[in-house]
This record gives structure tokens, C-alpha cells and sequence, in this order.
């Protein structure tokens, strides 16, 4: 498995795991005698994409905007009693409950908006919160599952998962949805008042991103890498460039089709577009969350801008070969507006 394969530093401590196994199960069993919420009260945010096409930049907007519940780091370690998990976290951390200052300075939400492979670091920073998910859904990687996968996933349980977040920050939960992002009609269907966002990335340099956390997280370019969509078993045995540049394409093609069919529910940026101008994005996201039932404070108050550093990094062969291979699949050119 891909997972085997990992370097030493990208590797799981078995002893964390040991340890939240133990957590979780006194919690949750305690958590499943609580009286709580059943079903979300507001819309649910999902940020889909292409891995390496922002969706962590996104992710750490939304969470320092303050508006929303995201799954921190520190919340991850409760992904089976995630309401505690939420109460818990405040605690330690919202200035309103450190009393005489007992704590000493609260640990509160900053960023630097920076990630490696899409892991953050700091307590208060977005994870990807794949555990929680684990408890509803039959995936265990972010694939496309078959209908008769989707069938098997535990409806009431993921409602009153997401409604028990929700009711531990009385805010909308916002949380990455690429486990699931080949299937979002049926992530819909779950959660009628969904948000999801989409990003995407420039092609070329989405690319050449990918095959860098390749080589990064497993020291070679040929294991896969993230999600998989349902054309994995034509891709899987490709050379590098082709399998990524596929993966690529069907992720983008395969949620766009996903989204046509529910565009009250669908939001894209191109990547450059909202760094750029979150200001603006942010007004598109007011708009459609008010549709859905939820109304964001204006003005926006976030950062101006942020940097793009999309550059040409690999010699002139390999950069042919991912232009051919994205040809080879759109049928279109790419231009490389930083090629020098």
C-alpha cells in the first residue's frame, strides 16, 4: 500500500495512535449519552479540489476568518467525541473561559497561511480530520466509491457528527470534502444545504506540484499520491507525469460534472483568482451561503491578497511532458505565463 511507503517523517507514531484509541472510545461512549443536535442547523461547507490546487490555503482563510467551526489540529484528536473535542478546545483556548488568567495566554488562531503537503502546523490550524470521516463513510482513502458504497454510508451518524460540531462553536462547519469529492451528489443528498467549494489550480503547476510531494513524501515520483479518482485503474500504471497530469484532469473534470447538476450548492475560484482578490471571493461565498440560509458579516476584514509563486521548475523535457500529457487528455494547449 501507498501508505507503506511513506519516508520516516511522514510516518504515523504509533504510540499517539495508542493513546487516541483510548481517548476516544471513553469520550465517545460518553458523548453518545448526550443529548445533542441531530441535524446541522446551518449550511455545511465542503472545499473539494485537485490535491495541490489550495485547498489548504482555503481551509486557514475560512478558519481565521473566525465564522466558522474547522477541524483544528487539536480537534482531530477527538474525532469520535467531537462535540467534547469542541468544548475541550474552547476551553484551552477562547480568552472568554481563561479565567484570571489561569492559563496564561491563550492559544488563538494565527497564520502565517503556510502548509507542507497539506499539513499544517499549530493547535489551532485546519486538518484534514480524515478519522472523523472514517466513522461514517465506507472509504478509508479519498476515492470514488461505487453506489453500492454509497448505500453503506451511515446517514445519521455524519448528520449528528456535523450537527454536534456546529453545536460546540455555534458556527457553520467548514471542512475539506476530498474523501468524498468524486461523489458529491451523494454528499448532498446528506446535507441538502451544502456549500461546496471548488478550487483549481492552473494545470501545469498543479502538476509539477504533485510530482514534487510525490518525491517528497516517498523519495521517488512512481507511488501514488492523495486521491483517486475513477479512472485510477486506466492511470495507475502510467510513467509519473501522465498518471499525475490524469489525475489532474479527472479530479477537475469529475467534481465539475459532479457540481453542474446542483449549482445552488457549487462555488470554484482558480487558485490565482483568490489570491489575488479574497476580498471578492468573499462576497461570492456571502451570496451563497445567504441563499442557503446563512448570512457572513460584511465588510471583510481578512487579508488583501496572497502570494502566487507558480514557477517553471523543471528542464525543458519534463516540462514538454507534462504540456503533452494535459494535451493528450483536454485537447488543449497551456500557456506558461512564467516560462522564463
Amino acid at each position: 500500500m501507498e501508505h507503506e511507503r511513506r519516508r520516516e517523517v511522514f510516518k504515523r507514531n504509533d504510540r499517539l495512535e495508542d493513546l487516541l484509541n483510548e481517548l476516544n472510545g471513553t469520550l465517545g461512549s460518553a458523548e453518545a449519552g448526550m443529548d445533542l443536535p441531530k441535524e446541522p442547523r446551518f449550511p455545511v461547507v465542503f472545499v473539494v479540489g485537485a490535491p495541490r490546487s489550495g485547498t489548504t490555503l482555503l481551509m486557514q482563510w475560512l478558519a481565521a476568518t473566525g465564522l466558522f467551526a474547522v477541524p483544528s489540529n487539536l480537534l482531530s484528536r477527538f474525532y469520535g467525541a467531537p462535540y467534547l473535542g469542541g468544548r475541550i478546545q474552547r476551553l484551552l483556548t477562547d480568552p472568554v473561559f481563561n479565567y484570571k488568567d489561569e492559563l496564561g495566554d491563550p492559544v488563538q488562531y494565527t497564520s502565517a497561511f503556510e502548509s507542507h503537503i497539506g499539513k499544517t502546523k499549530g493547535m489551532l490550524q485546519p486538518n484534514e480530520f480524515w478519522y472523523f470521516w472514517r466513522r461514517f463513510i465506507p472509504n478509508v482513502d479519498p476515492e470514488w466509491i461505487t453506489p453500492e458504497q454509497e448505500a453503506r454510508i451511515d446517514i445519521i451518524g455524519f448528520r449528528a457528527g456535523v450537527a454536534a460540531i456546529e453545536a460546540a462553536f455555534d458556527r457553520p462547519f467548514a471542512t475539506k470534502g476530498i474523501i468524498l469529492q468524486y461523489n458529491l451528489a451523494a454528499l448532498q443528498r446528506i446535507f441538502p444545504r451544502a456549500l461546496f467549494i471548488h478550487t483549481y489550480r492552473h494545470p501545469f503547476f498543479n502538476i509539477q506540484s504533485l510530482l514534487k510531494a510525490r518525491q517528497q513524501y516517498f523519495g521517488e515520483e512512481r507511488t501514488w499520491f492523495s486521491v483517486k479518482p475513477k479512472e485510477y485503474q486506466q492511470l495507475k500504471d502510467l510513467d509519473p507525469v501522465q498518471q499525475v497530469a490524469g489525475q489532474v484532469y479527472h479530479t477537475q473534470v469529475g467534481i465539475e460534472v459532479e457540481l453542474a447538476g446542483m449549482p445552488r450548492n457549487a462555488l470554484s475560484i482558480a487558485h490565482e483568482d483568490f489570491c489575488s482578490a479574497p476580498s471578492a471571493f468573499y462576497l461570492r461565498l456571502a451570496e451563497k451561503l445567504a441563499v442557503l440560509g446563512h448570512q457572513l458579516p460584511v465588510p471583510y476584514t481578512g487579508p488583501d491578497r496572497f502570494g502566487v509563486h507558480d514557477k517553471v521548475l523543471v528542464d525543458a523535457a519534463r516540462r514538454q511532458a507534462i504540456l503533452t500529457a494535459w494535451k493528450g487528455l483536454s485537447g488543449a494547449d497551456l500557456s506558461l505565463p512564467n516560462a522564463d
